[in-house]
Formats: structure tokens, sequence, C-alpha cells
């Protein structure tokens, strides 16, 4: 049995016309390319998702707070968190040291798309103060910490624009740019540092209304829960403009603990005292 060698050539010339037009054809529908503000989008949506499912936490913490000339004073609470689905997360805060402010207590609804909602109880005035929208660029409780950067960060609280990969201190990084959605943001945008593997903040540049560099953040000590939750046991905020700064200490955090709304409402931050 022969081969049929009209039909053989018939069909090598057509394989040969189709590898040839090939190059043409990619040529005309050129490789999609990410812009810097999806690759930021993407992974301010990446940390957000590794994070989600915690369902509450309660931890301790120490906040030990510098002025310019190194003098500390030091202050011990205690932090529940609750998380929302489908919106930000609740969280409560009282102070159990020193006694001048024991029994203080911070209240604060996160929210994606609207302005967060923040109570502070005073014991000395024995009455809840809502903090005003307008006001989170104020200092909490006397620390370098703003009441806007102790809500939780929604990823729809900002645009996002991936800026470049860079090693920090032996660590792989990306490196985005954060905006503000909102219009009464002490700040008008943030650089972040995020660890390439895991997706946590390691370090924050905040820049102020006039975009001069205010604060840096930095976040150090993390460890892994439930095998899957990261949490750093140290952030050092530094006022760059001042010299002030504050350190938070986290230890004994615990998941899953049974919170539930009912630990989050106005009338809650009296029960601490």
């Amino acid at each position: 049995m022969g081969l049929n060698m009209p039909i053989f050539n018939d069909q090598r010339r057509k394989l040969l016309t189709l590898l040839l037009a090939a190059p043409a054809l990619f040529a005309i529908a050129p490789a999609y390319a990410q812009s810097a503000e999806e690759k930021g989008l993407e992974i301010a949506k990446e940390m957000d998702r590794r994070n989600e499912g915690f369902v509450d936490t309660t931890s301790n913490m120490k906040m030990i707070l510098r002025n310019r000339a190194g003098k500390e004073s030091l202050r011990e609470m205690r932090s529940m968190v609750l998380e929302v689905q489908g919106d930000g997360d609740k969280s409560l805060t009282v102070f159990n040291q020193p006694k001048d402010v024991k029994g203080t207590a911070s209240l604060t609804f996160s929210h994606a798309t609207t302005a967060d909602e923040q109570w502070l109880y005073l014991p000395a005035l024995k009455r809840v103060k809502r903090i005003s929208s307008k006001n989170k660029s104020g200092p909490f409780m006397g620390s370098e910490f703003a009441f806007e950067d102790i809500s939780s960060q929604e990823v729809d609280k900002y645009t996002y624009k991936f800026l470049r990969e860079e090693d920090l201190d032996g660590r792989a990084t990306f490196v985005i740019e954060s905006v503000p959605t909102y219009s009464n943001s002490g700040y008008t945008r943030l650089i972040n540092w995020v660890d390439k593997n895991e997706y946590y903040p390691v370090k924050t540049e905040f820049y102020d209304r006039k975009n001069s560099l205010l604060k840096t953040l930095e976040q150090k000590g993390y460890q892994q829960y439930l095998g899957k939750y990261w949490r750093a046991s140290e952030m050092f905020m530094q006022n760059q403009q001042t010299g002030k700064s504050t350190t938070l200490l986290w230890e004994d955090f615990k998941f899953q603990t049974g919170l539930s709304e009912k630990d989050f409402n106005s009338k809650a931050l009296t029960r601490f005292r």
C-alpha cells in the first residue's frame, strides 16, 4: 500500500500556510499588560483575602509614648475585634493602666465606602463622646496613631498603584501607593511595603495634606495563628515632623472566642470601669 501523495502534499501546504500566518495573527492581538493601578488593587485584594474568616480576636497591648526628648509613659489596654462580612470590622479598646485613664474605652465601626463611626468613653466625665467624622486625623489618646489609623483598613477606602518591588532589610516586598477615597482623611497618600510571600504590611509612610512625610509605621515580630492569620507583635509609629513616637506591643492573641454584636455597641463602652 503506497501513500496517496497528492493528498499528503495538499495537507502539508495547508499546515505550512498556517504556521507562516501565526506570527501575523499574534501581532494583531498583543499580550494583555496589567496597569500599575490594576496590580496595586490586586495586591490590596490579596492582602484582604488572606485575612478573611478570622471571626473575632482578643489581645492585650502595651502602648509606650515617647516625647521628643525620649521620655516615656506606659499604658496598658485590651482589644477586641469582630469581623463583619460585607463591611468593615468592629473594634473595642479598653485602657487598664495607668489609673488616670483606666476605664477609658474606644469603639470603632469601620466601613468600606462611608465614614467610620467612632465613640470614646471618658470615665472622668461618665459619658460617651462621639468622634466627628471630620476629626479622624486627631491623635488617639495622645499617641502618634490617629483615629483613622486604628480602624480596619478596608480595600475600598483607597485607590491603589503598584510602584515597584524592593528588598527591605532582606525581605522581598511589593511597594504600593494608597490614596484615601475619604475626603476628610488626614493623609494625601500612603506608601506601603507588603511582604511578597505572605501579603502582610511591614512598613507604611503617611503623607500629610501638604504631601509632606508625616509618619512612618514599622510592623515587626509577625506570628501566624490558626495556620493562616498573621499578626504583628510590635508596631512602631515615628512622627517625622515632631520627633515623637509610639510603640504598640501586642500579646496573648486569641481567635474565635465567641464575641458577638452585643459586645460592640456604645452602651458596652461603659461596662469597663
